[in-house]
């Protein structure tokens, strides 16, 4: 039986190759968590996660203090087990955003490890539904890009052979919203999926408002319209509107995801492997997820999440947002406006270790290989 015996730990903050903003926010950084994991036998996995602008360095504590002492000697191949442990040991602050990112980097790590011993791409070793998904991009529909950026991006990547756009919204006025998805929608014509984000910004009568002006445009989902611990608020929007509401980026637990379904407040699923705390939980989510007839179309996360939507029968999108590119030596294959997932065993990407060694932040590398 192999066993972990050394785990190795560093953050980098990557630049966003273009700038970012919605209706709550403007990010220009992203801290990235990175997890390698060896076991007796000189296996590896490595794993990830990442915080956008801040909090990365409260993930590494976690990590370091917390979690990455516990795995030394475990046998790598109890994924659920070590899952459930590592949560336990976490319970006085689960469930909650840092304690799921830090998870996560972990339970990636392991699958990874897992996937390379065994020889098989993670998309198969997860359930092999598929071996391409349907790509939407959101890189050419940020809240401060002109109406005719807009247009001018969703003709290029509809030309690409994407399947759709998503739109930022939450414009001061409601006017500005319709103008901007007017103009998309007259372009495009009615082949191409729009989708639109609002990043939690609307209060109940404003997103009632605003998802009705959106039945207008055929428009696929209506992504966080609303906080989204207000669980009732999306019930009533849904009652309201017939626009399919999507939530599940900020949700960070399966029990979570299962309130919203039982109270049929969402229609698409949008889990995202990072902030629900890993590989394990975001399978038991999307399976959850399809016993309720939902689609799950998660959030970010491309690199990785192409194998996850891959190995799942209701996956239909994929969000196309690089995230990795200046770490990596390989990009995700994408061939008229579909993803595949890496065929070589291991979660998929090939990491650049030079590249995230120049990129280490200060203070955040640290190797564990024996107990405290």
């Amino acid at each position: 039986m192999a066993t972990i015996t050394k785990i190795e730990i560093c953050m980098v903050d990557l630049v966003p190759p273009v700038k970012r903003t919605d209706a709550i926010q403007s990010f220009v950084s992203q801290e990235t968590p990175i997890v390698t994991i060896t076991d007796s036998e000189g296996a590896t996995g490595t794993g990830y996660c990442y915080t956008i602008g801040t909090g990365g360095a409260a993930i590494i504590s976690l990590l370091k203090k917390t979690l990455v002492p516990e795995l030394i000697g475990r046998n790598a191949e109890c994924i659920e087990q070590i899952w459930r442990d590592l949560l336990m040991k976490t319970h006085a602050t689960a469930v909650g955003a840092l304690t799921s990112l830090a998870l996560a980097a972990i339970d990636i790590a392991l699958w990874d490890l897992r996937c390379r011993k065994a020889g098989l791409p993670l998309y198969r070793m997860a359930g092999g539904a598929k071996n391409s998904v349907a790509m939407y991009t959101t890189e050419g529909g940020w809240l401060h890009i002109s109406t005719d950026d807009l247009v001018r991006d969703a003709l290029a990547m509809q030309a690409k052979g994407f399947a759709g756009a998503k739109i930022k919204i939450g414009s001061p006025h409601i006017s500005t919203d319709r103008a901007r998805l007017a103009a998309v929608r007259e372009a495009v014509g009615p082949g191409f999926d729009i989708m639109v984000d609002a990043n939690q910004s609307f209060s109940r009568s404003e997103a009632i408002k605003r998802g009705r002006m959106l039945e207008e445009f055929d428009i696929s989902w209506f992504e966080e319209p609303l906080p989204a611990d207000d669980i009732c608020a999306h019930a009533a929007l849904s009652r309201h509107v017939s626009v399919p509401i999507a939530v599940g980026e900020s949700m960070y637990s399966l029990s979570q995801f299962k309130d919203y379904l039982v109270q049929d407040a969402c229609s698409i699923v949008q889990v995202d492997v990072a902030r629900i705390g890993g590989i394990t939980p975001w399978l038991k989510t999307a399976h959850m997820s399809e016993g309720f007839n939902i689609s799950v179309c998660p959030h970010f996360l491309m690199e990785l999440h192409v194998s996850l939507v891959c190995a799942v029968p209701n996956a239909p999108f994929l969000e196309y947002i690089p995230q990795l590119d200046s770490i990596t030596k390989s990009g995700m294959r994408i061939k008229n406006g579909r993803a595949y997932p890496s065929e070589t065993p291991g979660i998929g990407i090939v990491w650049d270790w030079g590249a995230i060694a120049a990129a280490t932040v200060e203070g955040s590398g640290f190797t564990f290989t024996e107990r405290a």
